[in-house]
């Protein structure tokens, strides 16, 4: 496969957390991470890595209604596209496919 065609840790992390939240926006997809990888994450990093995300199609991006809540700004929210959820789907095959086997390693779904 060409090189680009899996994801790398961080994005894998951020599209799963994206397909995990409703309303799915910057600071939801940092807490998703926070909570069930007991990591903590800048929320700079959240932004640069759904840039990038967004930059390779892996996700579409629009901006909100302002709240009174945020001060009259609007958030971005994001969700995955398809080409995403195959990235997904090809990391995770990978991933699967080279830890079957190994003594120790767990198996993931």
């Amino acid at each position: 496969m060409a090189k680009g065609g899996y994801l790398g840790e961080f994005e894998h992390l951020v599209l799963l957390a994206l397909l995990r939240v409703d309303d799915a926006y910057g600071v939801t997809v940092r807490h998703e991470i926070a909570a069930r990888t007991d990591r903590d994450v800048a929320i700079g990093a959240v932004y640069a890595t759904l840039d990038r995300l967004e930059e390779k199609g892996y996700v579409k991006s629009w901006t909100g209604e302002p709240t009174a809540e945020r001060g009259g700004r609007a958030k971005r929210h994001f969700r995955v596209t398809a080409k995403g959820m195959a990235a997904v789907n090809r990391t995770h095959e990978a991933l699967r496919s080279m830890a079957e086997g190994i003594a120790g390693v767990r198996s993931f779904a």
